[in-house]
């Protein structure tokens, strides 16, 4: 796994695409990256809805070690990720609302049998966040939220190798559903609550939203010169 610091750019480089589906931090998916603006930017201020106060401090902790803020651009705090896993607990994805969810359910099922599993994304995370607070501190002493950065990140290794043990979930169940939204929430439409100052789109040189890119046809293998545009119009 590669979440410790300076690992920025290996976690941008395997994370595939705009909109990644779930996968180890080991899938070496290569993409062309460039620097973003090297400037300091913080969230906007934000209330969460779904998480209680303990479950945002594990996420807010562990969006800033998946992908922390660096002298390529800022994290997925700085970006607002944690909004963005927030928000979608309380849509019909966040409840399961959007895939077939009665059983008979299967675990140890192959993977091109889909996700199998009879938790929700919403049930996932308070789970997954409760067993990983409760398992920090029987070996710690204290939860994830305050632990060094190098016992934390040791710690989010063993949810993804499924060493972890102790929990209502699978570990790596919880590890890839966190990696999978962090990653949606970093490159997503700063619509939905992530990738403010569109952060991910400025790293990439992705223009986002833009409607016509006429004037560009006859430059080929040449940098889009003009920053991303959100749908709602936002040219941060």
């Amino acid at each position: 796994m590669s979440i410790d610091k300076p690992g920025r750019r290996q976690f941008l480089q395997r994370a595939g695409a705009l909109i990644p589906a779930a996968g180890s931090l080991h899938d070496a998916v290569p993409i062309i990256a460039r620097a973003a603006e090297a400037r300091q930017v913080s969230p906007r201020p934000y209330s969460p809805v779904f998480f209680d106060a303990s479950e945002w401090r594990f996420v807010q902790r562990a969006c800033s070690l998946l992908i922390p803020n660096d002298a390529l651009g800022p994290g997925a705090l700085e970006a607002g990720v944690p909004e963005f896993l927030d928000r979608q607990m309380e849509t019909a994805y966040g409840h399961g609302g959007l895939w077939y969810s009665h059983g008979p359910f299967v675990t140890d099922g192959l993977p091109e049998m889909g996700y199998q599993y009879r938790f929700t994304p919403r049930e996932i995370y308070r789970n997954g966040i409760r067993d990983g607070d409760n398992a920090c501190r029987s070996t710690q002493g204290a939860p994830f939220a305050d632990l060094p950065v190098a016992v934390a990140v040791a710690f989010l290794k063993s949810l993804e190798s499924g060493k972890a043990t102790g929990g209502t979930l699978p570990p790596r169940l919880f590890f890839e559903q966190l990696l999978k939204n962090t990653r949606e929430g970093y490159f997503a439409d700063p619509l939905y609550g992530g990738n403010q100052h569109m952060a991910g789109w400025k790293l990439l040189g992705f223009p986002g939203a833009r409607a016509d890119f006429a004037d560009w046809i006859d430059h080929p293998n040449e940098r889009y010169p003009v920053g991303p545009v959100s749908i709602n119009g936002d040219r941060n």
